[in-house]
């Protein structure tokens, strides 16, 4: 069996998966329909995937007489997306035959009876065989049957400003050893250049599975502490009030954005499109996909970026081992339970995921490669000056528990974020709050108390 190089072997595990929308005109199994419906998310700074829709749709036509792709990119955040997905698949009338999911998201819609399996066409395809095994996983429902088709994989660090660095006197390589060492850094930069905002950390309901990914689950996964653990969800951990008390010395110690521009829908295209470009933040937490925006193929080209920016990873709380500490994801294409074509829509998301169009597009959005014979093409490896460094970090990575139940606890952390962020409540206060929220989301029989 074809396993992942040292690079990807972890974030094969990941438990968030990527779902195609197909729509055809709605309806279930019987009878053909010579249009298929693929929506998509299309937001801010992320024009990549909507670009490479327009290609596989040209080349889908052009190779399927009489046939036409339907494109519906949804520009909504990744909460709203999630949402207005759901609603058209509640319809067979609105339902897309092919859709793009956030893997953590896959097995709540198989159980929602959103998705059709795809284990019938893998069987048949030889592309297959090109993905890593672990990469696979992150397609498969409770059933073990495969929905989703992996376009790729990412990692997360802090992205730093080396010219703001050296104005305000920090040595560059900087390699931070613990929590305390960012929060310093940042302090530092407020003293020495007091219009520089030092340190984003995504927090709040408003940014979603953003916030809880990249800023509260980058702190948690530092800790000696889980969100889950042996099928419970843990309640009652130090790591979890600790990592709100770092959201709190961030918004409250006025190291951040103000609260107000942190609760901006549209903050994370700010930060790629201004913040960083302009030199007005010092260090973001963030992912691996970030230097797509400034590539010359992305919505806003910063030839200098790589002279400009640099990376480290994000330490471990105290700089216990493993010493860094980061989280993977990942989406796929899926196929639409209520289409009308599962040929056509199966055509459409192989054809889009097949080696020359994956590699177009893990460039493009600056992707860990998931087929191996993308991430072992020269013009893969060479496409992007930061992809080693995210590509090494997946050997201390993390993924998100597989459950259906996750995206409300993700909902839960949004709401302990903001309220510690705005001041409302203490990281103590917060984390009740959230342990009785999670009771009530599982049932007390489906937590643990922290050892």
């Amino acid at each position: 069996m074809k396993r992942f190089p040292a690079f990807v072997a972890v974030a094969a595990a990941t438990t968030l998966v990527l779902s195609g929308c197909g729509g055809g005109g709605g309806g279930g199994a019987g009878g053909e329909s010579d249009t298929i419906k693929v929506a998509y998310q299309k937001f801010g700074n992320f024009v990549q995937l909507d670009d490479h829709m327009k290609q596989v749709k040209a080349d889908f036509e052009a190779e399927h007489e009489g046939m036409t792709v339907e494109l519906v990119p949804i520009e909504a955040q990744q909460n709203d997306y999630f949402t207005k997905l759901a609603l058209m698949n509640r319809s067979a009338s609105t339902a897309p035959d092919v859709m793009y999911e956030d893997t953590f998201m896959v097995k709540s819609d198989v159980d929602a009876g959103y998705l059709a399996s795809l284990d019938d066409y893998v069987a048949e395809w030889d592309d297959w065989d090109m993905f890593y095994d672990n990469a696979k996983e992150a397609g498969v429902g409770d059933d073990g049957q495969i929905y989703g088709i992996p376009m790729g994989t990412d990692t997360r660090a802090l992205w730093y400003n080396t010219q703001l660095f050296e104005q305000a006197g920090i040595a560059v390589p900087w390699e931070p050893k613990n929590w305390e060492d960012v929060l310093t850094a940042a302090e530092t930069i407020k003293s020495a250049l007091p219009d520089v905002i030092p340190l984003n950390v995504y927090s709040g309901k408003a940014q979603g599975e953003a916030a809880t990914m990249q800023g509260f689950e980058m702190l948690l996964y530092g800790t000696e502490d889980t969100l889950y653990e042996d099928g419970k969800w843990v309640t009652g951990s130090k790591g979890f009030t600790d990592s709100l008390g770092f959201i709190r010395d961030v918004y409250q110690g006025e190291l951040g954005p103000t609260p107000e521009q942190a609760l901006d829908k549209n903050v994370g295209t700010i930060v790629a499109g201004e913040w960083l470009p302009q030199g007005k933040l010092a260090i973001n937490l963030d992912g691996s996909w970030l230097s797509g925006t400034w590539l010359e193929t992305g919505t806003n080209p910063w030839p200098e970026w790589n002279d400009v920016m640099s990376q480290a990873p994000m330490p471990t709380q105290e700089g216990q081992e493993p010493g860094a500490t980061s989280m993977s994801g990942g989406w796929t294409l899926a196929m639409g339970s209520k289409t009308k074509n599962p040929d056509a829509a199966w055509d459409f998301i192989s054809l889009a995921l097949n080696k020359e169009n994956s590699q177009s597009y893990d460039i493009a959005a600056s992707q860990i490669a998931v087929r191996s014979d993308v991430s072992e093409d020269p013009a893969y490896i060479e496409a992007n000056p930061s992809f080693k460094f995210f590509s090494d970090i997946v050997e201390v990575t993390h993924f998100r528990p597989a459950t259906s139940d996750y995206a409300q606890i993700s909902n839960a952390i949004t709401v302990a974020m903001e309220s510690v962020m705005t001041g409302q409540q203490t990281p103590e206060e917060a984390a009740e709050v959230y342990d009785e929220a999670v009771r009530g989301i599982v049932g007390d029989e489906n937590t643990v108390d922290a050892k």
